[in-house]
């Protein structure tokens, strides 16, 4: 059902939305009355009730045709809506939940700052208890789904004390119609021209006690388990834009004729070609193994570490492959490939960089 969503409604508007960098508000309610938002979560709160192997496969199939509205996906179940179902108190579930399931609002999750990304702990942006309340004060910056005109808040990490040097970490609920808060899109971007990245201030915004997510100092555990699940979101983003981008080269190659002969025809391109399914094939297992852990309750933050790290690499090794074989016309926007070619470059940052995940990888390794 996606892939057809994906071919008939996505891919006929992906090159138009990426060269006018605008976020497609009708497609987002679109992905909404498809089921897009809120795969895993129960019905009761207006979810699909799947397992994270079928979130996992949409997204793959929403990214082998176009990487914007499944980075959207992606960043709205993964970082938006699972912290609140998996943290939240009962009344937040009800409260935020059901309307974010439909399309027509999107929520955001807020770690990266100018000085905080790879160093988590980099956080400046302060929130202080005054009575039933927190105030508010920092910014953000490259967060997804936060400055659109369906943005309706954000899952947001803030110091909440310092003891010894050390920064209390927490995560608080902060709606986008706050007083002070106040979101600006991100333009010029090279990839992922249609997604809604924004920059975000916060000037003595105040929210309710009652706004904050899990306990109080547990925001480096929150923020740690999302990412876990999320890097499997960016892992299927790296597998559907190579197995996209792949059809492209094969189908190419199929097509095109030089000194009478069809590209496949040439070793060096066969050869490519096979290495480019090898590699293929390679990641989905991986990447379907750490889904079937996570579905079963089992640990899987180092799968999950790894399948985003090959994953992410073999999206930019096919991708490049795919764009060689095809030539010249490759550069051209009226060609996806083009695209693909770009969009891929931020999957070895986001949601972890591939040096931060080696280091993950070999924390889990190498014991003690």
């Amino acid at each position: 059902m996606i892939r057809v969503f994906a071919e008939q409604v996505i891919k006929p508007i992906a090159i138009e939305q990426d060269e006018k960098e605008e976020f497609p508000v009708l497609l987002a309610k679109q992905m909404g009355d498809a089921g897009l938002f809120g795969i895993t979560l129960p019905r009761e709160y207006g979810g699909q009730g799947l397992d994270y192997l079928s979130y996992i496969i949409a997204i793959e199939e929403i990214a082998r045709v176009d990487s914007s509205p499944a980075a959207t996906v992606a960043a709205h179940n993964s970082l938006g809506i699972a912290p609140i179902y998996t943290f939240g108190t009962e009344d937040q579930r009800l409260k935020y939940l059901p309307g974010l399931c439909t399309g027509e609002k999107l929520w955001a999750f807020g770690l990266t700052e100018a000085n905080a990304g790879s160093d988590a702990k980099g956080v400046e942006t302060a929130a202080k208890q005054e009575g039933e309340k927190w105030i508010i004060n920092g910014s953000k910056i490259f967060i997804t789904n936060s400055a659109s005109a369906i943005a309706s808040g954000i899952t947001l990490q803030s110091i909440t004390d310092v003891k010894n040097g050390e920064k209390e970490l927490s995560v608080i609920l902060v709606e986008r119609d706050t007083p002070g808060y106040s979101a600006t899109p991100i333009k010029g971007k090279l990839m992922w021209r249609a997604v809604d990245n924004g920059k975000l201030n916060f000037e003595n915004c105040e929210v309710p006690a009652a706004s904050l997510l899990g306990k109080r100092g547990e925001g480096m555990k929150i923020m740690l388990s999302t990412l876990d699940s999320g890097r499997l979101s960016i892992a299927a983003m790296g597998l559907g834009l190579a197995q996209g981008a792949f059809e492209m080269a094969l189908d190419y190659a199929q097509k095109r004729k030089q000194f009478g002969k069809h590209l496949f025809e040439f070793q060096a391109i066969s050869f490519k070609l096979a290495e480019m399914a090898t590699k293929i094939e390679l990641a989905r297992n991986t990447l379907y193994h750490a889904c079937r852990l996570r579905d079963a309750g089992l640990p899987f933050a180092k799968q999950a570490a790894i399948s985003k790290l090959y994953c992410s690499e073999i999206a930019k090794e096919v991708s490049d492959e795919s764009l060689q074989i095809h030539g010249a016309y490759g550069f051209l926007r009226e060609n996806h490939i083009e695209r693909f070619y770009r969009d891929q470059r931020l999957l070895q940052i986001g949601e972890g960089t591939s040096e931060i995940l080696k280091m993950v990888i070999s924390r889990n390794i190498i014991q003690p």
